[in-house]
């Protein structure tokens, strides 16, 4: 008979569920917390998968976008000094 140690991450964690209002909920250890305040939850089979929501800022958000292949139409300058309303 081989032991499996219950307290590793790798074998996971005993867990108490309990309710908050009509939601099921559960506490977190330390060891499995998550960076950020958000995570994205999905069920496959039996089991409940958590993962964070990996915010971007706009930098890499550009970044990641690609290149236009479109050339820009050309815009009239509007001549120095024209207030303009919107």
């Amino acid at each position: 008979m081989r032991t499996i140690p219950i307290n590793n991450p790798q074998n996971g964690h005993p867990v108490r569920l309990f309710r908050n209002g009509r939601n099921q909920a559960l506490t977190i250890p330390s060891e499995f917390e998550l960076p950020g305040d958000e995570a994205i939850i999905r069920k496959e089979g039996e089991r409940l998968i958590v993962e964070p929501i990996k915010k971007r800022n706009l930098s890499a958000l550009l970044a990641s976008w690609e290149p236009l292949d479109e050339e820009f139409p050309e815009i009239a300058d509007l001549p120095a000094g024209d207030n303009v309303d919107w």
